[in-house]
């Protein structure tokens, strides 16, 4: 697929990194459930932690699909690694470059985007996921700061990262117009990391509760404007979209990467695997569907580049690079057999890893409803 000469040495330097650096110590971020903190380290020094960012911030100043590509590469051999970066970049800094004020801008981008800090987005709560009108974590304004006190669940990077984006109901009487976001630092009064969650798959991506006891956040602290904290996370959700759009895509490339090796070396009735035909319409079936998806979430991430309308595309790569990559992971499995239902092969983890790319970011079944909506309006 046509890519630019920086978007392809980006490729290339990130797949060497990845395949050198990242694979072989993916099984064991896997086990011990979280990634080895100089792999972040040199994701930073790679000039990954700001991939998007003008370079004015300390930023890359590369564009959407650079990105896509980047998360794509990490999560082919490690999608831990690839959401923890997906997660930094889409939800933790991506909602300060784009509604901070440039005092918050120059207070947190610099160290956010060079990998000194990590960034995270505090929105799903214990009773309320898809349906974010529930949310129960609630702000009031007290001499000069925010009174919070709530909790969130599922927060990826939770425990690591210096600065979260968090939602608040300000006003419940305004149901969703009535919630606002703000930013919160990593030792901030009230402010505590709760249990961390132990997870079926991307075990090494950090993923916590955080929990809000009367924590007092400057009135500073307040990202854009009170009450349009709903608005402004819904269009940080399309750009996510495009992120776990990547992932998937990187997982599912990666199961056939391991699928198709394991079939040419796999010896039965005195010949590889390879040579037959229900094996070869696996294949076939596999590299057509991800070649599909390629497509889907490469187009998405151009069409924002353009500064084009771009949410709708953005929920299609996500819902059918997310469905893909389960298929894939499926049939990549049951050619490795009883072998691929065991931990000596990495199609066992990404079995595991791919669940969560149907889920985060909004289900399969939210993205039916904003592409249904898209198209009836």
């Amino acid at each position: 697929m046509f890519l630019t000469e920086e978007q392809e040495l980006l490729q290339k330097t990130v797949r060497d990194f990845a395949q050198n650096e990242v694979k072989p110590r993916a099984a064991k971020f896997d086990v011990q459930e979280f990634i080895d903190p100089d792999v972040i380290k040199a994701m930073g020094e790679l000039g990954l932690m700001g991939i998007v960012f003008p370079e004015k911030y300390g930023g890359s100043g590369m564009d959407t699909l650079c990105y896509a590509l980047a998360v794509e590469e990490l999560s082919r051999v490690c999608a831990s690694t690839g959401i923890t970066l997906a997660s930094h970049i889409s939800l933790g800094v991506n909602p300060i470059y784009m509604f901070g004020t440039e005092e918050q801008k120059q207070k947190y981008l610099p160290k956010l985007c060079s990998g000194q800090h990590l960034g995270s987005f505090g929105l799903t709560e214990p009773n309320a996921g898809s349906d974010a009108g529930g949310t129960e974590t609630n702000a009031v304004r007290q001499d000069g700061h925010w009174i919070v006190n709530g909790a969130k669940m599922f927060i990826t990077n939770g425990s690591t990262a210096s600065t979260s984006v968090i939602t608040a109901m300000t006003d419940r009487s305004k149901g969703l117009k009535g919630i606002s976001a703000f930013v919160v630092e990593k030792g901030t009064s009230g402010f505590s990391v709760g249990k961390k969650i132990h997870k079926m798959g991307i075990r090494g991506s950090d993923t916590t509760e955080l929990i809000f006891e009367n924590c007092l956040i400057p009135a500073g602290n307040l990202l854009g404007k009170e009450n349009e904290g709903f608005k402004q996370f819904m269009t940080i959700l399309d750009g996510g979209r495009i992120s776990i759009g990547a992932m998937a895509l990187g997982i599912a490339q990666g199961a056939f990467d391991e699928a198709l090796k394991y079939s040419k070396e796999r010896q039965q009735f005195n010949q590889p695997i390879s040579n037959f035909q229900a094996i070869q319409f696996y294949l076939a079936d596999m590299a057509t569907e991800i070649e599909a998806a390629r497509h889907l979430v490469y187009h998405a991430a151009r069409l924002k580049d353009a500064g084009k309308s771009y949410g709708t595309q953005a929920s299609m790569a996500k819902l059918y690079a997310a469905e893909v990559a389960t298929r894939t992971c499926i049939k990549a499995v049951q050619i490795h057999g009883g072998y691929g239902y065991t931990k000596e092969y990495p199609v066992e983890r990404m079995f595991r890893d791919v669940k969560v790319c149907e889920i985060g970011e909004g289900t399969s079944e939210i993205q039916r409803i904003v592409i249904a909506r898209s198209l009836l309006k």
